[in-house]
């Protein structure tokens, strides 16, 4: 095992924890898969972080830092074709976050208040030509979830072309929106 720097050897783990948990999902990925993965051993893992639950932790930390820096603060197709290249880069960290987490009682609570985020950012968008109400946040809340569900989809039937994916994307929220 050839000896890192520090930030080099936890950016390693966090990278290979990414995968093993967009493959197995959280409750059935332990450190001994994380590490076999990452080429360390646990006591390397130790060094790095407390637990378990604190490398999972920084697994969605860090997919979520890297999604707000992807999408930016553009709403609507440019940010559509933002989280479709993030995802295309990252698939693991999409589906670790997008997927996994939110059917994890532990670590649900990150990919809500990711998710929260964009529907509040989609409802301020939407209510700048809308007066607000319940339908501006349901339409917020359904283009949320259909961008999502729709970039997942994508992922598992192999992420073919992302400019063709982003067009329809892009085109079934803006009717959510629309609608």
């Amino acid at each position: 095992m050839t000896r890192l720097p520090r930030a080099q050897r936890r950016e390693q783990i966090l990278e290979a924890a990414t995968e093993v948990v967009s493959r197995n999902g959280f409750a059935v990925t332990g450190l001994d898969d994380i590490a076999a993965a990452a080429g360390v051993t646990r006591m390397i893992l130790y060094r790095h972080f407390e637990s378990r639950d604190d490398l999972c932790r920084a697994v969605l930390d860090r997919a979520a830092r890297r999604l707000a820096e992807a999408a930016g603060d553009d709403i609507g197709a440019a940010s559509v074709r933002a989280l479709v290249g993030w995802a295309a880069r990252e698939p693991a960290a999409f589906r670790v976050l997008f997927r996994h987490a939110v059917h994890d009682p532990t670590f649900a609570p990150v990919a809500v208040d990711v998710r929260a985020a964009m529907v509040a950012e989609v409802h301020t968008r939407i209510t700048e030509d809308t007066p607000p109400g319940p339908w501006t946040r349901w339409s917020a809340e359904l283009a949320v979830s259909t961008c999502l569900e729709a970039v997942l989809a994508w992922l598992d039937v192999g992420a073919p072309d992302p400019r063709q994916a982003e067009e329809r994307i892009t085109t079934a929220v803006a009717a959510v929106v629309t609608a």
